[in-house]
């Protein structure tokens, strides 16, 4: 017969899991809104309302397990952990709707080349897909992979940095430097998720970069 605290655990790992799935739409739908011009700041902001009230039901459902079974070792660092993730999913989606209003910032920007941030996009929205998996299985092999992929994101937004103060401020630089800028933040979450995989595992923190 399954414990109590398990049905509560199962329950939270769905939260998490849908938290996932929409986080990861807001952030395809953003970056959509960005290379095609389209304007899709309403749907974005709708997810991102959904995702921050989930944040809130995951925290409140994590403390009522806390408070009710008073969980020890791997369980309590379970919960604790999953409210970190929970915030992570919820900054997806607040990055996410930066993201969708720079088309209303900025305008037209059919003239930009957008290679760097379709690139870079993908790879982000693998990281958001790897940080659950690896948080949910607790496999320290996929959090380690997400550091990898944050440096690739880390270098794309500083190399494209650099290039733009030397060009000054044109339009279409700024715009791609704030589009680079929001998506080097959700990998950063992402790679904040990662980390609590190790220590909802054996109890213990990475050294963050």
């Amino acid at each position: 017969m399954a414990r109590l605290m398990d049905i509560g655990l199962e329950r939270l790992s769905n939260m998490l899991n849908d938290m996932a799935t929409m986080s990861t739409k807001a952030v395809e739908l953003a970056v959509k809104s960005f290379i095609d011009g389209v304007n899709l700041q309403e749907e974005v902001f709708q997810i991102s309302e959904k995702l921050r009230w989930l944040q809130d039901e995951v925290s409140d459902l994590a403390v009522e397990l806390i408070a009710r079974y008073q969980p020890v070792a791997s369980d309590l660092r379970f919960l604790k952990s999953a409210m970190e993730v929970a915030y992570g999913f919820s900054r997806f989606g607040r990055y996410a709707y930066d993201i969708s209003q720079i088309i209303a910032t900025f305008g037209d920007l059919r003239e930009c080349n957008k290679e760097l941030v379709a690139e870079v996009s993908s790879v982000v929205k693998e990281m958001i897909a790897l940080s659950i998996k690896s948080f949910l299985e607790k496999d320290n092999k996929l959090a380690e992979r997400l550091e990898e992929m944050d440096s690739v994101v880390d270098r794309a937004y500083k190399t494209h940095l650099m290039q733009s103060l030397d060009e000054g401020s044109k339009k279409c630089g700024m715009a791609l430097m704030l589009m680079l800028r929001y998506l080097e933040r959700i990998a950063d979450h992402a790679t904040y998720i990662g980390d609590a995989v190790n220590y909802t595992v054996v109890g213990e923190r990475r050294p963050r970069r």
